[in-house]
């Protein structure tokens, strides 16, 4: 006569998934071998059970066969790979890092947050064994949310607890998500900071001008220079940079670096007037 996988969990017949997980996790704690150092053989011994008794009734279709059949009728199941597989999908789609640059700051294609400061929600399948992406074969389909706040930067982790990889006789691993982000063609971040350039001419960076920045969240935001330009030169925006994460309502700077277009050619007419003003 088999194994009674139930009483093996400590869980009744109505056990639900997370019943089993919960008494799976608790178990394999309890019994895992290195734990267990001084029994190591029986721990050893009743860990494999665990973990079997696990990989049946987590499996919706196994469980079935099981409560009808028993273990002798396990056997009889087509083996992980051909033709009517009801094992857990083995295989992986890889995600594009693309795919989960989050919008930080606006709806804008720079790709930072919600303009109304809630974050955005991305989206993933599991098939419950650790895999991700949209493909089919898994018997537990799970939808894993992610909420991105306003500010994040790159290299912030999401964990997903026992959402990782499992093997045999091992607790399922962490399923581990690393932001990363779109560079985008007028912006650069610096911290909590933005940092974009301008270019402006020479009549411009002596007598003041206006320029207009597109910000992130779709707003044109004009900005008065009113400062002698000088190649280099750096104008500091307050509150017009990235949202702090953990300051949502603040902001950091917006710099715009300048970039002097000096005149190809002067007449000599414009070169004497040039100089009498500056030298006078």
């Amino acid at each position: 006569m088999g194994l009674d996988y139930y009483n093996v969990l400590k869980v009744d017949k109505n056990a639900t998934e997370d019943d089993l997980k919960k008494s799976y996790r608790k178990l394999a704690m309890k019994w895992h071998p290195d734990k267990n150092p001084n029994t190591k053989k029986e721990a050893e011994a009743k860990f494999k059970q665990i973990s079997e008794a696990y990989e049946v009734l987590s499996d919706p279709q196994k469980r079935a066969v099981y409560d009808q059949y028993g273990e002798e009728g396990l056997s009889d199941m087509p083996p992980p790979g051909s033709t009517g597989n009801t094992g857990r999908a083995g295989g992986f789609n890889p995600r594009n890092a693309e795919d989960i640059f989050a919008e930080f700051f606006g709806s804008s294609p720079f790709g930072f947050g919600s303009a109304g400061g809630q974050g955005r929600s991305t989206r993933f399948q599991s098939d419950g064994g650790g895999m991700f992406g949209g493909f089919g074969g898994g018997n537990n389909n799970e939808i894993l949310t992610i909420v991105v706040k306003p500010g994040w930067k790159k290299g912030t982790k999401i964990k997903f607890p026992d959402k990782g990889n499992e093997q045999v006789n091992q607790l399922p691993a962490d399923l581990v998500f690393v932001i990363d982000e779109k560079p985008h063609d007028f912006f650069k971040r610096d911290g909590n900071d933005l940092i974009t350039s301008r270019r402006v001419t020479l009549a411009e960076a002596i007598g003041g001008t206006t320029v207009s920045i597109n910000t992130l969240d779709g707003r044109d935001l004009p900005v008065g220079v009113t400062d002698i330009v000088s190649p280099g030169f750096e104008l500091v925006v307050p509150g017009e940079g990235m949202p702090i994460a953990k300051e949502p309502r603040n902001k950091g700077d917006l710099k715009i670096k300048f970039d002097v277009q000096f005149p190809t050619r002067l007449t000599m007419d414009q070169k004497s007037a040039l100089k009498r003003v500056l030298v006078g």
